[in-house]
């Protein structure tokens, strides 16, 4: 299932995205997409109504696909070209930072720059949300607490980030610095999650090609790792990594996001996002 939320910010309301590409409303079924929606059994029950059954409505602006997150946890430098055009060595075990709950938005929502913002750099990414509670999960079962998949763009502002005291959370949790969606998309309708296409443009230009099968740690590996950590609870959400291609590493000179500037990106199966940057303004983030 293609799950979503769509509408208001507000007061959003449930769907699913039928084989046809028509939005049908859940709200007879559910009151919204929470964390107890994604629980194996919340999920096979939806799964089980028959989809040409539903209301047919208009879609409304896409929201984050589901609510009540209580993480947003991030991997660095999951992808060894990417580690590379960083300057960093490749890791042995996985970088943890955190974004903040304030960053995630509609995938089609404004990025706003942070006052003084001058290094703000886009990442396309493969977004894991979690089902079921996992706490020191073995790799060979980490997978059954995933309830599905989403595509992420991993909004970062490499000053705040690499030069302002070495916290890399600084210049990842800004306010709409987290895009999601369009959809939470169901594992068993992903398959194969370590074969996945992934793309970023920047103004109709090509920046990143990627596939999930190069990652460092693949998605197992990281909700086991974490789960060392830290709880991992339903509707907590793990962004992956990044391929080559960000603004940092270009060359021969870095590119950065600016006012005006449109990204669109996507992930095979996931769908696609686009977001076009505008300056520090208070009322885009809040609207």
């Amino acid at each position: 299932m293609k799950l979503l939320r769509h509408g208001p910010r507000a007061n959003p309301k449930p769907g699913l995205l039928d084989a046809d590409g028509q939005v049908r409303d859940l709200s007879a079924l559910i009151g919204d997409i929470t964390p107890a929606t994604l629980s194996p059994a919340s999920l096979a029950a939806l799964a089980s109504v028959d989809a040409s059954t539903l209301p047919v409505v208009a879609q409304g602006e896409l929201q984050v696909p589901w609510t009540g997150m209580t993480k947003f946890i991030a991997i660095g430098l999951n992808y060894a070209d990417h580690a590379a055009e960083s300057n960093m060595p490749i890791p042995k075990e996985p970088i943890v930072f955190t974004k903040t709950l304030e960053c995630a938005v509609g995938c089609n929502h404004d990025v706003v720059l942070p006052q003084g913002s001058v290094k703000s750099d886009w990442e396309v990414e493969l977004g894991v949300v979690i089902g079921t509670r996992a706490r020191y999960v073995a790799e060979d079962d980490a997978l059954a607490h995933v309830a599905g998949y989403c595509v992420i763009n991993d909004v970062s502002e490499r000053e705040y980030q690499l030069e302002r005291g070495g916290t890399w959370d600084k210049g990842k949790g800004c306010d709409t610095f987290g895009p999601i969606g369009p959809w939470l998309v169901t594992a068993d309708e992903v398959g194969d999650v370590q074969n996945l296409g992934m793309w970023l443009d920047v103004n109709g230009q090509r920046m990143q090609t990627g596939n999930t099968a190069t990652m460092i740690f693949n998605v197992a590996q990281i909700v086991s790792y974490l789960s060392r950590f830290m709880t991992l609870n339903p509707g907590d959400v793990i962004t992956t990594g990044t391929p080559p291609g960000v603004g940092m590493g270009r060359k021969p000179a870095p590119v950065f996001l600016k006012a005006g500037d449109v990204m669109r990106l996507g992930i095979d199966q996931l769908g696609e996002q686009q977001q076009t940057v505008h300056a520090w303004n208070p009322a885009r983030i809040d609207s």
